[in-house]
């Protein structure tokens, strides 16, 4: 028997394929179209690198550690002090007198065995591991802010595509219906596409309640919402030819591993410096004072000490010192492997992604060729409309599989790029005002007596944008 086709069922079937295929690759649209503003993903990598907390967080960490050098450098300085002595004396005929003194005394260490200067080495080594530290640190910004982004564009787009599905079953719904009432199909067909219409409208909330999750997400990453609908990824920065490049490039660049090489270098020089302890050391002591009785005096002295028992307590920080040497070389070369690790796995889920892109287009035009033919055998009586149904939900599985390997090939380049240590404001060309380490080093490391005021307002200023949100 011949089956009748309505051709507004056809053409509203036309218009909603061309629907479907747009939401999977078009613009998202966050806001409405009459009051978004466009935000891409330079955006968003700009918000959070300007507004992270964390970043706040490293960088006053880092001032900690400059000031650690400041430290250092005051000990190879002579210490100058004030004393004021006033001394009440009582005889045995009840009488008493008050005596006073003021004293100005000066300290120098004039031979130590180099241990101080070592300290010095070792704090200095300290700040250039930290500065690796925040570069690192930088990087799990960026990237956060690569996923939550491509996190919410994926969830925005999920959701395009249940509601052009939910619209093409309420139309299946429509046509049994208008098959039912003149005798082509049973209620049977009309109650399967009830349930596929009630499974829709199911995964439609499912998915519009990721958006919000996907958007609180954004909002932990950049301290914002959205303002805006989100613009397709810009095409992603260029990796190296090959895995064995990315890896030997990230032996060479990745920042954990340049701030082990620096915490090597300061703990083998706290080390010698434990060991230079054990050796003697000369100071110079000068004194200049005034007193009732004596009147103005003054000496100046030159002490020799050598250490020559301390209960064992030099020799175990000696071995403390070195064995803390030893563990960081050791943790170096497993951060060396793990790095190694990170960018060939790194590298496989981008080539994953990228090869299941391709299948997944293939399936997508398989499954769409598949749902029209059944729908036509359909309307022909050849096929039943579970037939069709079940093709269209191979369909939308089929453009939900190409979605999400679109958005895991886009991540996972961004991953590749933070596990060889190139994820950074200055390998991506973000236009955003740098953080100078620097600067403040520069300001304190000589061990000034006042924090020039400049420095000091600008990093104290970083303490007050904590509370700016």
């Amino acid at each position: 028997m011949r089956v009748k086709v309505l051709p507004a069922h056809r053409t509203a079937m036309r218009g909603l394929r061309r629907a479907s295929a747009a939401a999977v690759f078009g613009a998202v649209t966050l806001l409405s179209a009459g009051t978004a503003v466009a935000e891409s993903l330079t955006d968003t990598f700009i918000q959070a690198y300007n507004a992270s907390p964390i970043l706040d967080q490293q960088r006053l960490l880092l001032r900690t550690l400059d000031e650690d050098v400041a430290v250092a450098v005051s000990a190879m300085r002579p210490v100058v002090s004030g004393q004021a002595n006033i001394t009440e004396t009582f005889n045995d005929d009840g009488n008493s007198s008050t005596g006073g003194s003021l004293s100005l005394i000066l300290d120098y260490t004039l031979a130590d065995g180099g241990q101080r200067l070592m300290r010095i080495g070792a704090a200095k080594e300290a700040v250039l591991a930290a500065r690796y530290g925040l570069v690192q640190q930088e990087q799990q910004i960026l990237l956060n802010a690569a996923d939550a982004y491509l996190g919410l564009l994926q969830a925005l787009r999920n959701v395009d595509l249940r509601e052009s599905n939910l619209r093409l079953l309420q139309q299946q719904l429509q046509a049994a219906r208008d098959r039912f009432e003149v005798g082509e199909v049973t209620r049977t067909d009309v109650t399967i596409a009830q349930a596929r219409l009630a499974s829709a409208q199911s995964l439609l909330a499912n998915a519009r309640g990721q958006v919000d999750i996907q958007r609180e997400t954004y909002r932990l990453v950049t301290g914002t919402l959205p303002t805006g609908r989100l613009l397709a990824p810009p095409p992603p920065p260029q990796l190296p030819s090959s895995v064995e490049q990315a890896q030997a490039l990230a032996l060479q660049v990745n920042p954990t591993i340049i701030a082990l090489q620096h915490e090597v270098v300061a703990a083998t020089l706290l080390a010698d410096a434990a060991e230079a302890d054990r050796l003697p050391s000369v100071g110079l002591r000068g004194t200049l004072g005034d007193s009732r009785q004596n009147g103005t005096t003054g000496s100046l002295s030159i002490t020799g000490t050598v250490p020559i028992y301390n209960g064992g307590r030099l020799s175990a920080l000696n071995r403390r010192a070195i064995a803390n040497a030893q563990a960081t070389r050791s943790e170096l070369a497993q951060q060396a492997r793990a790095v190694t690790e990170g960018v060939g796995r790194s590298w496989a889920l981008l080539r994953i992604a990228r090869a299941q892109i391709t299948a997944s287009q293939q399936q997508v035009r398989s499954a769409q060729l598949a749902f029209e033919g059944f729908r036509e055998e359909a309307q022909l009586g050849a096929r039943t409309t579970l037939d069709v149904l079940d093709a269209e939900q191979e369909l939308l599985d089929a453009r939900t599989s190409a979605l999400e390997a679109e958005i895991d090939a886009q991540l996972a380049v961004y991953q590749v790029l933070a596990a060889i240590g190139l994820m950074t404001t200055d390998h991506l060309g973000l236009n955003v005002r740098r953080y100078d380490p620097t600067q403040y080093y520069n300001s304190v490391s000589n061990a000034p007596a006042i924090s020039p005021s400049e420095q000091g307002g600008r990093l104290d200023s970083v303490l007050r944008r904590f509370g700016r949100n």
